[in-house]
Formats: C-alpha cells, structure tokens, sequence
C-alpha cells in the first residue's frame, strides 16, 4: 500500500519545548519529533522540515508570509499529499488564517501544536501531532481550506480561537464548532465551511493596528494611530458594532486620512451589523465610512485580513467588498 507523503513543517512553540530548571519552559533544542516518527510513519511517508524554533509570540506576520510562501511551494511538489505546521498555540490561529487566505491549493494543510511542554506529564504535543499527521494524510481532507487540528478535534481556520490560557481543549470555533473529528478509527467530517478566499499577496501591509472598545473609553488610541500613520486600524467594537461617543473623533480623523477603519464584534458570537443611529453607534459608523466586517472574524483575524489585502488594494470600496465575506 503507498502511503501519501505528508510534510511536517516545525516552527516551535510548546509542543517544541522542554522544562529547564530554573529557566522555566524554553525551547528545546531540537524539535522532539523523532521517538513520535515510527507511530507518524504507519499513516504516512513523513518528511520533517525543521525550519523555526521559536515561541509563537515571536512570530511575527512576516514570518507568517514566508511560512505561507514555504507551504505554497511544498505543496507545489507533486508527490506531496498534505503538510502539517506545528506551531505555538498563542498566535497559531493568526499564522492559520493567514494561510488561509494566501496559499492556494486543495492540498490538506494542517496546523497543530501543545498546551504542555514535550517533557511534563500528560504532554498533548505527540498525540495532536499524530491527529494531524492523520488528518493531512486522510482522502477526505482536501479542499476544506487550511485546518486547526487540537484535542482530536478538526477545526476550519477561519473560525477556530484559542479559548483558555492551560487546557488542552483551548482551540474552539465559536458559533460553528468543529468541522470533524479525529477517532483511532477513522477521521469523520461533519461539514464544510462555506466560505474561502484567496488572496495573492506577496507581501504585508504590516502596520495594522487592533483597538479594543470598552466602556467610557476616549480616542486616545486612535489619534495615536493616525499620528504614527499606520496603514489601517481594526476596532473590536462593543455589541452589534458600537463604539462610546468619545471614540468617535479618532474614528473621524483616521477616515480623513484616508486610512482604513474596519470594524468588528468583541463578543465571541454574533457579527457587526449598521443598526443603532445614535452617536458612536454602528448605523452611523458605517456612514462616516468605516469598514464593517461582515465575517464574523474576530479583531485579530481581521487584522491579518486587513494586512493581507492592503497589499493588494487601497481602494476603499473594494476593502468593503473583501470584508463583506
């Protein structure tokens, strides 16, 4: 029987770390990849390209971008079935999505990582690097967009956020749930999702700011925004896309500039939408020209879209159109 060629892409994080005395939990130095290759190569032919060591806070959207462009050409390769990414767990959901919207192909890509270092007791790294393994490997897996495998659960990349600080169950899709399931007897996918985009992006618009609305909370951020001349500004806004009152003249200066303000939910479920007229309310947001996200894409993946398709386009309204998906 010839088993598909799976190509194992490490980039760090925890399922890459070890405990070193007083040192606390750091990266090892060496992947601990190759007692777990016997148990990965009865589902797979695996290649291990060990191409980053790094904790997920220090990825930064450039890494992201020549991550994606490393995945493009793997996949390019004929006799590549699948790819899986291991990844810390902080930013996994950004370097995801990222992916998601860049990479073109069917091919099964795979993101996984661990919430406990390789040696403490319990580690969750060999056995979600295994689901995966599995899942990229799978026939059923391609053409479903880049997938989030955590905790023998399959999750679309568009959708999934890391939900706790400690437990293994940290990856969950709010308002959708899981698109399949990882058994020991076989992989089974209970939908699809609908949406996919792809954007040929080359590079980033990387000076992308995220603001976070909360109660009684002035423009101190935003005029701060335009008087760095960032590149564009995403607003997590309260409820159906509402912003206090005393934001509203950040929000003014930043469209004048011509900078993008794209708006979205900081409730995990639910989406933006131009209802409330009164002043900082979402109806007249929209008016003023402010970019609802139609989506549901939380701050920090609307974030990766926006520098995404700022390198594609300054235009505006074709900005609207992209986040009407």
């Amino acid at each position: 029987m010839n088993r598909p060629h799976v190509v194992v892409i490490n980039t760090g994080g925890t399922i890459a770390m070890r405990a070193s005395g007083g040192k606390g939990v750091v990266p090892a130095s060496e992947p601990p990849f190759s007692a777990l290759l016997p148990h990965l190569e009865r589902h797979a032919r695996i290649t291990m390209d060990d191409y980053l060591n790094v904790p997920s806070p220090h990825m930064t959207p450039r890494h992201m971008l020549a991550l994606a462009q490393r995945v493009q050409a793997t996949v390019r390769q004929s006799d590549v079935h699948g790819v899986v990414i291991t990844h810390g767990t902080d930013t996994l959901e950004e370097t995801a999505f990222l992916l998601d919207l860049v990479v073109k192909t069917d091919k099964p890509i795979v993101v996984t990582g661990a919430m406990r270092a390789s040696d403490e007791l319990g580690a969750d790294g060999p056995v979600n690097l295994l689901a995966a393994v599995r899942v990229a490997a799978h026939p059923e897996s391609g053409g479903k967009g880049v997938l989030v495998v955590f905790n023998d659960e399959i999750h679309a990349a568009r959708y999934v956020t890391k939900t706790h600080s400690t437990n293994v169950a940290t990856f969950q899709s709010p308002q959708h749930g899981p698109i399949g399931t990882v058994t020991q007897a076989d992989i089974f996918y209970h939908h699809a999702p609908l949406v996919r985009e792809h954007f040929p992006a080359q590079a980033l618009a990387e000076n992308v700011a995220l603001v976070k609305a909360a109660a009684g909370m002035d423009d101190f951020f935003l005029q701060a925004c335009a008087d760095r001349g960032v590149d564009g500004v995403v607003i997590e806004a309260l409820g159906l896309g509402n912003l206090p009152p005393a934001m509203v003249p950040g929000v003014r200066r930043l469209l004048a500039a011509r900078i993008p303000v794209v708006l979205v939910s900081r409730c995990y479920n639910g989406m933006v939408l131009p209802v409330y007229g009164y002043e900082g309310g979402g109806r007249q947001l929209h008016k003023l020209g402010v970019i609802l996200s139609s989506g549901r894409l939380n701050g920090q993946k609307a974030r990766i879209k926006l520098m995404v398709t700022l390198s594609l386009s300054r235009d505006l309204d074709q900005l609207r159109e992209w986040f009407r998906q």
